[in-house]
């Protein structure tokens, strides 16, 4: 399944008054890096993403993570991000947030849905089926 990385510097708006990542901020970071991932399987950003396939996006449907080490202030780290799986309409994110020396500060994932508008009933959203042209560039075994 497709992988990404991008590097990250941990900013003063990130933090407590203790310069640590106060962690509802590292769900941000995720959510970022989850475009990201598609923008580099896809080659395009989540708006012409959005365009194309005629979605609303893909809003989040379960989340959580494991905190092994603090972040702090200044620091750079990678974020990876990898799809964990994939079915009719919903998806898995992976992502392991490490610090300059290797360490792993953080492991969390996503279960995220295709969503459109709903045909019939307006104001509500609906999971769609995942186009097989992003499966394929996601990883999905044909």
């Amino acid at each position: 399944m497709f992988a990404f990385s991008r590097p990250l510097s941990i900013e003063w708006g990130d933090c407590d008054p203790a310069g640590i990542v106060y962690y509802p901020r590292y769900f941000a970071m995720f959510d970022s890096s989850t475009a990201a991932l598609f923008a580099a399987a896809l080659g395009y950003n989540k708006f012409e993403m959005l365009r194309r396939h005629n979605i609303i996006g893909f809003p989040m449907v379960e989340t959580g993570a494991k905190f092994f080490t603090p972040s702090r202030y200044g620091e750079t780290v990678t974020i990876e991000s990898r799809i964990a799986f994939l079915k009719r309409s919903s998806f898995g994110v992976a992502h392991a947030l490490r610090r300059a020396d290797g360490a792993t500060a953080i492991e969390a994932q996503e279960t995220r849905v295709w969503a459109a508008h709903h045909p019939e009933q307006p104001g509500r959203i609906i999971g769609v089926e995942i186009p097989e042209e992003v499966r394929q560039k996601l990883g999905a075994a044909s």
